[in-house]
């Protein structure tokens, strides 16, 4: 029943969404899990998108009693200037475990895809008793009208939470796959997608829900 309620949730959040969920994962092994400190990185080429989605998470995690600290505020914007070794990334590990963190909110972006949709003529799939003449004389726009196909773009995302654990490799927490569908505002795109991570983290008990005035009077 709470699986049903969950995608219900889902449905509803992203009717009006430039977001999918695709797919989500948890670790079987982790209940629940509430970082004191946590990393946030956005990993795009867009510094303008980058920064709006790192400090967005940032206060999402603040507002929710948890340390949360940006690569940017971190590194500045040479973090991801250069490619990085293996030992070039072990030690912002440990730097990272040295100034306490717990875990870190990894997103990229790990594929675009070329769209096309029909007009909304094609979709009408109700008058299959249309015979051959009605049936051309509709559709002959595939020939005349270049606008006939929609062209789009869908961003393949992954965001994935880690543990930093000192005693063993860096654990993975949750994994989750949303698709942005063709996005043309950032500020849009950012807050429908942090929105659905929220969510999704918040139902799997990876993330405190936000404090109310309510819930500090009491």
């Amino acid at each position: 029943m709470k699986h049903l309620l969950f995608l219900i949730a889902i449905f509803l959040l992203m009717g009006c969404s430039t977001t999918q969920l695709v797919n989500s994962w948890k670790n079987p092994e982790v209940e629940n899990f509430e970082p004191s400190k946590i990393f946030i990185v956005g990993m795009t080429s867009n510094k303008k998108a980058r920064q709006k989605f790192e400090n967005r998470l940032k206060e999402e995690y603040l507002s929710r009693g948890t340390e949360a600290v940006t690569s940017l505020e971190m590194f500045g914007k040479s973090f991801a200037k250069e490619k990085k070794s293996e030992e070039a990334l072990k030690e912002i590990e440990n730097k990272l475990l040295d100034e306490g963190f717990g875990s870190v909110l990894f997103t990229k972006i790990i594929g675009v895809e070329d769209k096309i949709m029909f007009s909304e003529a094609y979709s009408d799939f109700e008058n299959t008793h249309r015979g051959f003449k009605d049936d051309y004389f509709i559709n002959q726009d595939i020939y005349h009208n270049r606008k006939y196909y929609d062209k789009y773009k869908v961003y393949h995302a992954e965001t994935s939470l880690y543990c930093i654990c000192p005693e063993e490799a860096s654990e993975l927490i949750w994994k989750g796959y949303i698709d942005i569908i063709d996005p043309n505002s950032i500020k849009e795109t950012v807050d429908d997608y942090i929105n659905l991570v929220l969510f999704v983290l918040e139902e799997e008990q990876l993330i405190p829900k936000t404090t109310t005035k309510e819930d500090q009077v009491l």
